[in-house]
């Protein structure tokens, strides 16, 4: 489901529902990280770290541990970007090597509508009323939730590039549907602070593609070089 949503250099790979993919078991380092953790916390680490291995592996990386940084982020080895998700019944990885993109973001979440008053803390008033029509047009899909990870995956595709926090007002999401398909396509993010810099430019528009499937939504943006 993510794959479809990024460029063909990046590799994922995902796990749906209660299936329990091999080589889950942490790393000490790891284990350190949740050792108090509920038993629901430390399934979903464990889960969403052996899709990222598996995703090392692919890219001809030994795997190793892959530790919460700043802010929670990922620390991803060396010459390699990427990002991580997980809901209830799916967790996914995605990774690139550095050379071939600047950054990444991927999100996935229940397709449903957001708990009363998420929305209104999430999204700005000019992003209230594109739902609304778009709501008006595909009244099949949960678009406050789709914008809610939308968001989500521009701060994931954001922070690496940063190291900086950016709030879920300071950037204009504008949502559209794929010409005749009514579950998938894409979203600009029109930063509303400076923009990261990316080699000698100045990136201040994020782009990202969407889809609706087996009841989750999921979100991507990618970050080219040039």
């Amino acid at each position: 489901m993510i794959e479809e949503l990024l460029p063909d250099a990046v590799v994922t790979v995902e796990a749906y529902g209660d299936e329990e993919p091999p080589n889950t078991v942490l790393y000490p380092e790891e284990e350190a990280v949740v050792a108090q953790a509920v038993g629901k916390r430390r399934r979903e680490f464990a889960v969403v770290r052996s899709c990222a291995r598996r995703a090392m592996d692919k890219l001809g990386v030994p795997p190793q541990p892959i530790l919460p940084g700043e802010r929670g982020a990922p620390t991803w080895p060396a010459g390699l970007v990427g990002s991580m998700t997980h809901c209830d019944g799916y967790s996914a990885a995605a990774l690139v090597r550095a050379t071939d993109l600047a950054s990444l973001g991927i999100d996935a979440e229940p397709h449903g509508t957001l708990p009363e008053g998420v929305l209104s803390a999430v999204a700005l008033p000019a992003e209230e009323i594109r739902l609304r029509r778009l709501a008006d047009g595909h009244p099949g899909i949960h678009w406050d939730r789709l914008l809610f990870s939308a968001k989500e995956s521009v701060y994931k595709a954001w922070f690496p590039l940063t190291g900086k926090w950016l709030d879920f007002t300071e950037a204009d999401i504008d949502v559209f549907a794929a010409p005749g398909d009514r579950h998938s396509g894409g979203f600009r993010a029109r930063l509303l602070v400076p923009g990261p810099w990316v080699g000698d430019r100045r990136v201040d528009l994020f782009e990202g593609r969407w889809t609706v499937r087996r009841g989750l939504v999921a979100t991507a943006v990618s970050v080219p070089h040039t």
